[in-house]
């Protein structure tokens, strides 16, 4: 009798099935690219679009889920009447926006401010389009997602966002509903979809019975997406006809047509504890942060080109009156198209890149271009005298802060008594270094400049008598040595087998840096189930190592080393007056399915290991597992024999996959699968495939010492200044308005970098876009000098803050989102 009341009880308290609701939401998976090119991603969009517009005329309860305005420009510009149907669904409901993106991009990869362009063209098309913006973010498909992006999400109008990957035996989740929350507080709630964002075209029975398995008290609603994708296809009438037939059924939750807007306004008035995720959400392909070396040079240098490009044109058209480019949208929405998961994860097929290069290349174009009118309408107005024989060289300084950096340009007719002086009349050290041009009376120079904050510095070579020596620092085939770092070769190895700090009396590294190794690698090209490359097969050897260039301004050393049939150079540079090792590698891969990382270790115990994210960093464990980074890692801690604390950074100008385990720091070069393979799809021994990564390639590294941590070491505004170098003109003298040296925006606080100015989407407005860097509340002043103009505000540890300056002086300086509205 006792038990049946307590079978009866444990009935009663139990919520019965259709108390809990499953929310349907239709959707179509549309990849723009990947197994296939964009050509017939747009006629599958126009297809997918088609069939859920008939279906909506026969399903009166029906409604969709699409994302990605890039799909939306298409149709409008290539099937005007299926727009304004569209257009129409969307004003009644049943056609809802979501992600407010301009495609579902990797979410690792992208620069900072490429996350913001993709809110701000996505959210604003909409809005112009449709009347509405997204409040949900989506990312179904992405492999990973960034620590930052709840700050982009919310300052881009969502506050919401959906995603899948990594699925949970990838990364432990407290709950398929959380709040995710970045460093600066920033909160979105977020879900994670069950199983799969697509499904097949027929009964859904078995998809809705798994997912109505996660119903779990308190949380009785949930999503359930379904719908063909990937290639397109949406909802099918057998799809929908399942759905109204489980309804009907008593074991099955209560399913509803929905969207993910009313889902989350449904589950928010609840005040449910949802836990809080405060981390990056990673692992899912560890691979595809390394495979593909060239879509993600073109990416990086586009994004920067086009962020240099901007600055100088929005302050030329406030300064010289010179226009500012009206296709800048063109070129950022190229590079965002490019940012797709599958294309810039490096997973499509072959032809697709070359489809990107081309779009790279023409948004590099544009943003060439744009640069090119701003930066010599500046220096046309500088009062330039005249000299005979002078030739005036104009150094642009594209960031926030004074800075030095090496300058390399190419002239034309020098002589032994030419020299290199600033605008004051100050001999500065300058240094021949090998032409890129093999041609008599071409020749390159070297120097480095001490510039303003985004502003220009005019230096010239004269033929004058030499008023001051210069000495250099100590260098050998086998060493480099400046007043502070002494920098050892291995003669046989090639590698660095010391960089010893003469101030601080200490050896940074534990071990050979510098070190090609190399790994076999079978896995695909995502390199699914893969969280190491470990498997370590052999190492590039030395076949010469010889001192190539020395003078006052630097030395360098060239290490060539061979694997197989693979070459790598490796010059390395140490300066007289820079404490930082820079590196150009030109690497000849000839390899198939194996992995080559450059290793590092260093003699650091108490160890912290960093890593840029996008508009942001995040401390990661030492264990050897592959991560995603931007432009530097670092390690951090304390020297062992002396107490110090001390570190080591390394920065680089395109590449995007590190791992660090125990005291080593490797930056992974390449990986060479074959294209688009995807397990569980075994190649055949004898078969003939297209492997990636194959040839010649080029990148830069720069090894950057340092006491105490990458917070004070200035590794942020190192790795920018790598990424975003001066931008130099050789002009002639003449009259101007201008003065030889000037700046056009300042930053009262170190950790406060100025990343974007701009002009306004709506009028002649700049906008001006700063972000803290090392996690810590910090009150900064921005001063535009030239317009009596001055920016007071307190950051948030990590916040991202956008300022709206307008050109009248008259109206005052407002704060605005990323989309630049005002809250």
């Amino acid at each position: 009798m006792k038990e049946q009341m307590q079978v009866q009880e444990r009935t009663l308290s139990k919520p019965k099935m259709k108390e809990k609701t499953l929310h349907m939401i239709g959707n179509a998976h549309l990849d723009p690219v990947w197994l296939w090119q964009w050509q017939e991603g747009f006629q599958e969009t126009k297809a997918t679009f088609r069939s859920v517009l008939d279906l909506m005329k026969e399903y009166s309860d029906f409604v969709f889920t699409n994302s990605s305005a890039a799909n939306y420009e298409w149709i409008e510009n290539n099937e005007p009447e299926m727009f304004e149907e569209i257009k129409q669904r969307i004003k009644e409901g049943r056609w809802e926006i979501v992600g407010g993106w301009w495609v579902q991009p990797d979410c690792n990869i992208p620069g900072g401010e490429s996350f913001v362009r993709q809110g701000l063209y996505g959210q604003r098309y909409f809005q112009e389009k449709f009347g509405v913006t997204a409040k949900v973010g989506y990312n179904v498909d992405s492999f990973g997602h960034h620590g930052m992006l709840p700050q982009i999400l919310k300052k881009s109008g969502m506050d919401y966002y959906i995603m899948m990957r990594p699925s949970p035996q990838e990364k432990g989740l407290p709950g398929r509903l959380f709040w995710w929350e970045s460093d600066d507080g920033s909160r979105v709630l977020t879900f994670r979809i069950p199983f799969e964002y697509c499904t097949w075209g027929k009964d859904l029975e078995k998809h809705v019975r798994r997912c109505a398995g996660e119903l779990k008290a308190p949380f009785n609603d949930l999503m359930c997406f379904y719908g063909v994708g990937n290639h397109g296809g949406g909802p099918t009438r057998e799809n929908i006809e399942s759905i109204y037939r489980l309804n009907e059924d008593p074991e099955f939750p209560t399913l509803i047509f929905s969207t993910p807007n009313r889902f989350f306004e449904e589950i928010s008035k609840k005040d449910l504890p949802f836990p809080v995720v405060h981390d990056d959400l990673q692992h899912h392909a560890s691979g595809c942060y390394s495979v593909h070396s060239g879509v993600k040079k073109w990416n990086r240098k586009a994004e920067n080109l086009l962020i240099r490009a901007e600055k100088f044109s929005a302050i030329a058209s406030w300064i010289t009156g010179q226009k500012y480019p009206q296709d800048f949208d063109r070129a950022w929405k190229n590079v965002l198209f490019n940012q797709f998961h599958d294309i810039l994860a490096g997973t499509c097929i072959e032809e697709a890149y070359e489809d990107a290069r081309d779009m790279y290349g023409e948004a590099m174009s544009i943003a060439s271009r744009g640069l090119n009118y701003a930066i010599q309408s500046l220096s046309w107005r500088i009062d330039i005298e005249k000299e005979e024989g002078m030739k005036p060289i104009v150094v642009f300084n594209p960031n926030s802060w004074d800075t030095k950096v090496n300058i390399e340009v190419e002239v034309g007719g020098l002589k032994d008594h030419h020299i290199l002086v600033d605008e004051q009349g100050n001999q500065v050290p300058m240094q021949l270094v090998q032409s890129h041009a093999t041609a008599n009376g071409r020749f390159r120079v070297s120097f480095l400049a001490d510039l303003p904050s985004l502003g220009y510095r005019v230096y010239k070579i004269v033929e004058r008598p030499s008023s001051r020596t210069f000495t250099t620092i100590r260098a050998n085939d086998h060493l480099l040595e400046n007043d502070r770092y002494r920098v050892a070769f291995d003669p046989e190895t090639g590698f660095i087998i010391s960089i010893f700090d003469k101030i601080k009396n200490l050896e940074l590294l534990d071990g050979p840096a510098a070190r090609p190794v190399v790994m076999k690698d079978h896995s695909d090209t995502w390199s699914h189930n893969v969280l190491q490359f470990k498997d370590v097969i052999g190492e590039f050897k030395a076949k010469s190592v010889k001192l190539v260039e020395h003078g006052a301004v630097k030395s360098v050393i060239r290490v060539v080393s061979e694997y197989g049939k693979s070459i790598l150079v490796q010059d390395f540079s140490l300066y007289k007056e820079l404490n930082q090792i820079d590196v150009k590698a030109t690497l000849n891969w000839q390899e198939k399915f194996k992995v080559l990382k450059l290793k590092f270790p260093v003699n650091i115990v108490f160890r912290k290991a960093t890593y840029e994210i996008p508009y942001g960093h995040i401390v990661r464990e030492c264990n050897g597992e592959e991560e995603p980074g931007q432009s530097w890692i670092d390690i951090s801690g304390t020297h062992p024999l002396t107490g110090e604390m001390y570190g080591l950074s390394i920065l680089n100008d395109s590449k995007y996959s590190f791992d660090i385990h125990d005291k080593e720091m490797s930056l992974t070069v390449v990986r060479s699968p074959i294209y688009a393979h995807h397990d569980p799809v075994v190649p055949e021994e004898d078969g003939h495939y297209s492997f990636i990564d194959q040839g010649i390639q080029t990148f830069m590294y720069t090894l950057l010492p340092h006491e105490g941590n990458w917070e004070t070491a200035g590794t942020v505004k190192r790795a920018a200044e790598l990424n975003q170098p001066p931008v130099t003109i050789i002009e002639t003298y003449h009259k101007g308005t201008l003065p030889q040296k000037d700046s056009f925006l300042s930053v009262s606080a170190d950790n406060i970098i100025v990343s974007v100015v701009k002009k306004a989407e709506d009028n002649d407005d700049l906008i001006v876009r700063a972000y803290e860097t090392t996690n810590m509340e910090t009150k900064a002043i921005i001063t535009l000098p030239k317009w009596n103009r001055v920016i007071e505000a307190t950051f948030k540890p990590s916040e991202i803050k956008t300022f709206r300056v307008p050109r009248d002086q008259a109206k005052p300086i407002v704060e605005t989102n990323l989309l630049e509205w005002s809250e």
